[in-house]
């Protein structure tokens, strides 16, 4: 069986949203960079006022993602890694 992949999900709120979700993705990657791990992050514009950053790692790294970069929430990524 495959392992699972779980998406680390940061929220932004407000008029600038997106605009914060951007730059944080660019510490999420400078994070993963440093520790060399896959670059999977991205930025979703959820409605007007909520965008969110996101890392897709593999399980068995999740909880030490979890621990160092303290996400607001996850879930089992849908998409092909």
């Amino acid at each position: 069986m495959e392992e699972r992949i779980i998406k680390l999900i940061w929220d932004y709120r407000g008029e600038d949203s997106f605009d914060t979700a951007k730059h944080h993705q660019i510490h999420l990657s400078d994070y993963l960079q440093r520790h060399k791990l896959e670059d999977q992050t991205g930025v979703e514009k959820k409605s007007n006022g909520h965008a969110i950053a996101w890392i897709a790692t593999p399980e068995h790294n999740m909880i030490t993602l979890r621990d160092a970069l303290i996400p607001h929430r996850a879930e089992v990524f849908e998409e092909n890694y």
